[in-house]
């Protein structure tokens, strides 16, 4: 009988695989998710929007009034300003919608502090906050404002004056019938929250019933030039689910429609968001529509209000325009700062952004925090690490011994395999002894990478000498080429793979990653770097002093 050799993998490189593909698989998966958030989008044949198509349908009998064309920018009528310590913000008579939002206290970049963060926009790549009425079934003839009703205005431009902490900008609408609405923006100092309320007045003569509706406008980002993925999209939440994302490609496939008790609408992005926040002892309605020309709606719907005739009734929402900041978001609204997304490793995520924000808090610098909580990291799995580092540096020293079976047996990977599982257990060494370490820290290692990656905080961070953003890439690329040095070390510190083309890729893996990461912001590479260097000095001190390989 003819028999085979054995293709089995050498066990001494099995742990070296494991790092490998899971490395290599957490790329992918990033990969990937950019070239669907960002990557080149077929482009949808434009669209004329059908009546009504922009407005929520409460009921299948009620009545919904025609929507306006769909258009290359939005109808507009006169602009109102409005400036408060962190907001500069426009509010326009068409629709009475807040158009454009700046985040004072956030630049676009270090080097641009007077330029401020445009949240909400009406123009390229459209993030608009929309709020109207609908009359519900069986309501009197009289009309509801929609966004598509034009308002009245007393003023052009509020301003929040020294010593004032609320602002209120109203607009007024009236119906023939005698229906007079005023929509109130209130800002309040110091604060990214919004009140909206629509106060309604019913001179009609009859009963009026009618639903409130909030939603956003938004068009898919177009901007391929960033490297790194964050999710881009719609989220929705309530008593019955606490966060739900709703992506562009959702929208497209189906109109969503779910009751929730409470929660809110969200459209998020890198670092910031928009949200509606409902009435939260009511049931809504959430719904999404996809208009066209790569635009898209998510929004709720309240409960009907009957007003009776000559009586005044209120219709209220908040509106939260501004960063990610977890401890804020967690007071706005229940698991409004789930927002800042870590994924399905949360639950290990959120200790480490509580530990590092702590750590900021002591020594007030975001640099210095990700070097201490590396290092403390590093203590964590100081054992597990010394087993994983103890069992290479066993492998090291029989480097020799497993070179000279190699010659001895040539391509008999079956008796190689036999003759190397003989001498494991003679020297007492287990092949795979360092794989479990290895596998336990890596859901650490991503979970710190989330963090990083998606804490408003470090945002424009500055650390030391030229590292003046820790969100950014490094402008000079130190930190990359540290980095890509560091694993070249780890990789001569361990034992030289038995496979030929399994040590080539090994060694061309180190230069890999360095481009890679020669994009990614800065904090993420300064903690791989430290990481790195710390692991290298531990193997180093158990090869040459325990185990003396």
């Amino acid at each position: 009988m003819t028999r085979f050799p054995s293709r089995k993998t050498d066990p001494m490189d099995f742990q070296r695989i494991i790092l490998f593909f899971a490395l290599s698989f957490t790329l992918l998966l990033l990969w990937q998710a950019w070239q669907d958030d960002y990557g080149p989008q077929p482009t949808p044949a434009p669209t004329v929007q059908a009546p009504g198509e922009d407005l929520p349908a409460p009921s299948p009998d009620a009545s919904v009034p025609a929507g306006a064309p769909m258009r290359p920018g939005l109808e507009s009528g006169q602009r109102v300003r409005v400036v408060t310590d962190v907001f500069n913000a426009e509010i326009d008579t068409y629709g009475g919608d807040l158009r454009r939002v700046d985040l004072l206290d956030f630049p676009v970049a270090v080097e641009e502090p007077e330029n401020p963060v445009t949240l909400l926009n009406d123009q390229r790549e459209m993030f608009v906050a929309q709020s109207g009425l609908v009359t519900a079934a069986g309501a009197s003839g009289v009309p509801a404002p929609t966004h598509h009703t034009t308002y009245e205005v007393v003023a052009s431009e509020y301003r929040l004056a020294p010593g004032q902490d609320t602002l209120e900008v109203p607009l007024r609408w009236t119906s023939p019938e005698g229906l007079t609405v005023e929509k109130v923006y209130t800002f309040q100092r110091g604060s990214y929250e919004v009140a909206v309320t629509q106060r309604v007045t019913n001179n009609s003569g009859s009963d009026w019933a009618a639903h409130a509706y909030y939603q956003w406008l938004r068009s898919r980002p177009t901007d391929t030039s960033r490297f790194m993925y964050t999710y881009t999209g719609g989220v929705i939440s309530g008593a019955e689910t606490k966060y739900e994302k709703i992506d562009f490609d959702d929208m497209d496939d189906a109109n969503l429609s779910r009751d929730l008790t409470g929660g809110w609408a969200a459209m998020i992005q890198h670092y910031f968001l928009g949200a509606w926040i409902p009435a939260q002892d009511a049931v809504h309605q959430f719904y999404t529509r996809a208009p066209g020309d790569s635009r898209y709606i998510l929004g709720l719907i309240t409960p009907a209000q009957s007003i009776a005739a000559g009586a005044t009734a209120e219709f209220s929402s908040r509106l939260y325009v501004g960063p990610k900041t977890q401890d804020t978001l967690s007071e706005v609204a229940p698991n409004l700062e789930l927002t800042v997304d870590y994924g399905i490793l949360t639950i290990i995520a959120k200790p480490l952004y509580w530990l590092l924000e702590k750590i900021h808090g002591l020594v007030g610098n975001w640099g210095w925090s990700i070097v201490i909580l590396t290092i403390l990291i590093k203590l964590a799995f100081y054992k597990l690490s010394e087993t994983s580092y103890k069992s290479m540096a066993h492998m090291r020293k029989v480097q020799p011994r497993l070179v000279a079976l190699k010659e001895r047996y040539g391509d008999d990977r079956q008796k190689l395999n036999e003759a190397m599982m003989k001498m494991y257990r003679e020297e007492k060494i287990n092949p795979l002894g360092g794989c479990l370490p290895i596998l336990v820290q890596i859901p650490v290692f991503i979970s710190l990478y989330w963090v990083l990656l998606e804490s408003v905080e470090l945002r424009q961070a500055d650390w030391i000498l030229w590292i003046n953003d820790l969100s950014s890439k490094d402008p000079y690329f130190v930190l990359p080429i540290l980095m890509g040095a560091t694993m070249l070390i780890q990789h001569r510190l361990n034992p030289t793979p038995m496979d030929p083309t399994q040590a080539k890729v090994m060694l061309v893996l180190p230069i890999v990653f360095t481009f890679f990461f020669a994009f990614f912001p800065a904090g993420l590479v300064l903690y791989w770097v430290v990481n790195n260097t710390l692991s290298i000095l531990q193997q180093w001190y158990i090869t040459r002093w325990v185990v003396k390989a």
